[in-house]
């Protein structure tokens, strides 16, 4: 059951701007798939869904590719050399990192656009992530503790 809804997921986000979990929840629904959010939540951190810029100029759910040159590469690759961890007080995320790298992780955060973070804000070694929402925050703690996991 759960490898059909990966793939099906897959197939979705493929072949539909679909840029919110919940869009992707109503979706899995119309295909005989009664799940929950928090389902859908971990299955997008499972396929290691990422945001990129859709045709209509939103981000939207696709695929994590593994090149080189891709943006997202560099994002996990950055992520997982030199982020420690990270915790969230409401909309805040406060990322740590070893010492000197937390620019180079803040401007990755910032150029992969990610939905509902608001801002960053770097120092040496800790970042502050400001998301629009908690809800944003603990989707984003989800995505970079699936990077330093994964």
């Amino acid at each position: 059951m759960k490898k059909r809804r990966h793939q099906l997921i897959l197939r979705l986000v493929e072949e539909n701007e679909i840029t919110t979990q919940e869009e992707l929840l109503t979706c899995l629904r119309e295909h005989g798939f009664d799940v929950t959010q928090a389902t859908v939540s971990r299955d997008v951190k499972e396929l290691r869904l990422v945001k990129m810029l859709g045709k209509n100029g939103q981000y939207r759910y696709a695929p994590h590719r593994d090149e080189s040159s891709d943006g997202v590469s560099k994002f996990y690759s950055i992520f997982s050399d030199s982020v420690i961890g990270m915790e969230c007080a409401q909309n805040i995320c406060v990322i740590k990192c070893y010492a000197g790298m937390a620019q180079a992780v803040c401007a990755s955060v910032d150029a992969m656009s990610i939905e509902g973070v608001v801002g960053t804000l770097a120092g040496d070694d800790t970042i502050f992530v400001l998301c629009k929402t908690n809800e944003k925050a603990e989707e984003f703690k989800v995505t970079v503790n699936s990077v330093l996991k994964g």
